[in-house]
Order: structure tokens, then C-alpha cells, then sequence
């Protein structure tokens, strides 16, 4: 693997272009656990994903650059459902219902090789320091009472993650994918949107729930959990929306 051209950082990687290659280089050599769960996780994506009409990047390495550990995947070119959005806002709710067809898709995928989204979640409330015990356990025991489910999710799904161009429709980004309740996902997709594109973030979720037939206050109880898990990343700009998700007990 070799760097040639950077484009983009994230919280615990940096991303670079060499080639027709996508590489993804960790920051920390303590990174390696990561590194190496989100290559197994994407190969397993990727393997189940084969038999659908969505296609996902081809992992090729797993390896050491620069005394820090990487993936690299096929470098997707195209353009992003964000650009297109962008580009084309008269096409806005033509662009909501493709986005909808595509998670649709990925949650009829069962995925009980991977681990479990509940898992995670609970995991990412009991280590935040932003809300008080008490909070840690109504939030904990709300996780616990949601239907157990093995669908795939993809744990990243927004505008930014989906490619289009002529081989076909590309989402990328699967190393936060977990098998679990398609509702959290959706409630994970709804809280991203509402965080970076609020414009369209209502009209997803209602037209998601009219499509799947899934009760609107049913992905909504999700929703002070979700928050309660983005807590972890810490983002100042993310904090008034989290909190004020994670007080509220009941949505209608």
C-alpha cells in the first residue's frame, strides 16, 4: 500500500487515494483491534451483499503503512447521493425514495455472523461521562426491552456513503455495520440526517415508515438511545440535539 494522495479524515482514520485504491490508515498503532474488526466486518458485508443489486467495494489488503495499520478497499468512482442532492434539489424526494429502496434492501439481509448492535449500544452509554448514572440506567433498560433481531445494519447509512455511476448503486463505509433491530438503524440514519441535513430528515422518516410499514413511534423510542450512543464521539457541535433527544421519555 502506498499513500499518494489524501482526501479526507475521520475521528480514528485518515483516508487516502493511490490508484483505483481506497486506503484507510488508523491513526494509533494501538488502532490494530479496530483496524482489523472493521476489515472482517466489511469481508463479511461483502459477502453477503453479493447477492443483491447493491454493490459494495472489493477488500483487497489489511496491512501496516508507517508503523500504523490499514484497509485498503476499490477506490468507488461516481457520485454521491449528497452531490446529487445537491446538484438537483428539484429531484429531492426522488433521491429521499431511492435512499429508502437501498436500507430496505440492506435490512432484508440476515447477518447473525456479525455482533450484536445492542451489544454496542450498551456498550457506548455505560462508557460516557456526559449524563449521570441514573439517566445510564433508564437509557440501558429501555436498550434491553427492544425486540432482539439479526437484520443487517449498516450503522452509517446517509447521503455521503451511497455512490452512484455506471457499473450500478455502491454504498460504502460498512465497518459500523452490526446485526440487529432495522429501526435502530433508521433511527441512526434519521439522527445523522437531522445533524447534517435537517432539510430532509422528516420527510425520510415518514416516508420510511410508510414504505416498510413500520410505526413511527416505534423507530422514535430509538431515538434517546441513538443519541445516547453518539454522546461517545464527543462532538461539541453534536451536544444540544443529543441532549435534548436523550430527555425526552416519549415521542407521538
Amino acid at each position: 500500500m502506498e499513500l499518494k494522495k489524501f482526501i479526507a479524515e475521520g475521528d480514528i482514520y485518515d483516508v487516502y487515494e493511490d490508484d483505483d485504491r481506497s486506503i484507510r490508515v488508523y491513526k494509533k498503532p494501538e488502532y490494530k483491534e479496530k483496524c482489523l474488526y472493521a476489515a472482517l466486518t466489511h469481508a463479511r458485508c461483502e459477502t453477503t451483499m453479493v447477492n443483491t443489486n447493491i454493490k459494495v467495494p472489493t477488500l483487497h489488503e489489511v496491512g501496516v503503512v508507517d508503523g500504523k495499520w490499514a484497509i485498503s478497499h476499490d477506490w468507488i468512482k461516481g457520485k454521491t447521493l449528497k452531490q446529487l442532492m445537491e446538484e438537483n434539489p428539484d429531484k429531492t424526494e426522488m433521491y429521499i425514495d431511492r435512499m429508502i429502496d437501498i436500507q430496505m434492501e440492506i435490512h432484508a439481509q440476515f447477518m447473525p455472523l456479525l455482533s450484536k448492535l445492542k451489544d454496542k449500544m450498551a456498550r457506548q452509554i455505560k462508557s460516557i461521562g456526559q449524563i449521570d448514572e441514573i439517566k445510564k440506567y433508564e437509557l440501558l433498560t429501555r436498550l434491553d426491552s427492544m425486540p432482539k433481531h439479526i437484520k443487517l445494519c449498516h450503522g452509517s447509512f446517509e447521503p455521503k456513503n451511497i455512490i452512484f455511476n455506471d457499473d450500478g448503486t455502491y454504498v460504502i463505509n460498512w465497518s459500523n455495520a452490526r446485526q440487529g433491530n432495522a429501526s435502530a438503524d433508521v433511527a441512526r440514519t434519521y439522527m445523522l440526517l437531522c445533524l447534517h441535513h435537517p432539510e430532509i430528515a422528516d420527510k425520510y422518516l415518514d416516508k420510511y415508515c410508510l414504505k416498510s410499514g413500520t410505526s413511527k413511534m416505534y423507530v422514535q423510542q430509538w431515538l434517546p438511545i441513538v443519541a445516547a450512543a453518539q454522546l461517545i464521539k464527543n462532538k461539541p457541535e453534536e451536544h444540544d440535539l443529543l441532549m435534548r433527544w436523550i430527555d425526552v421519555v416519549d415521542y407521538s
